[in-house]
């Protein structure tokens, strides 16, 4: 849910970049669209991974009673991710085109725009359907022993071995 929070900060502060997208980037801008850039290009992903890599394979297989209704979420939640991609990739040429020029014409100011606006909308409903869905039956009704496999996979995905940084 971290994660979440973290999506939710950075989408707020792309929508922000888009309402001001059409005169010169200010420091403040620059440093806010190259940090929210990089988070979706980088770190995105590997929320992505976790939920679908970690998370979905080991609830496939509950056989509670109350899994039965989200497994249908699971599919869409995953279309959802694949939805995103061409968005994020838009968002993130268009966004470096702005930071590199300090300007973009008024066809890709609307495709920044539009694009950013359709992941904040994908993004509150994905977030509210694992938030209030997905997250409790999975705190409910997984086992402690897959709660820590997740865990220690998700850190491993980031480079981290029993708290501290993999050296690269």
């Amino acid at each position: 849910m971290d994660c979440h929070r973290r999506i939710e900060s950075f989408i707020t502060t792309l929508e922000r970049v888009a309402a001001v997208i059409d005169r010169p980037p200010s420091e403040e801008v620059r440093q806010a669209l190259e940090t929210s850039l990089r988070y979706f290009r980088d770190a995105a992903p590997k929320h992505t991974a976790d939920e679908e890599v970690s998370l979905f394979p080991r609830m496939r297989r509950l056989s509670d009673p109350d899994a039965r209704a989200v497994m249908a979420e699971l599919e869409k939640l995953e279309e959802e991710h694949r939805c995103a991609e061409p968005l994020h990739a838009r968002v993130d040429w268009l966004g470096n085109q702005y930071l590199l020029n300090g300007v973009l014409n008024d066809i890709q100011i609307e495709e920044f725009r539009s694009s950013v606006a359709r992941l904040n909308s994908m993004y509150r409903k994905h977030i509210h359907v694992e938030d209030t869905l997905v997250f409790p039956l999975a705190t409910r009704t997984l086992s402690p022993h897959d709660k820590s496999a997740i865990a220690s996979e998700m850190e491993e995905r980031r480079g981290k071995i029993a708290g501290t940084a993999r050296q690269q």
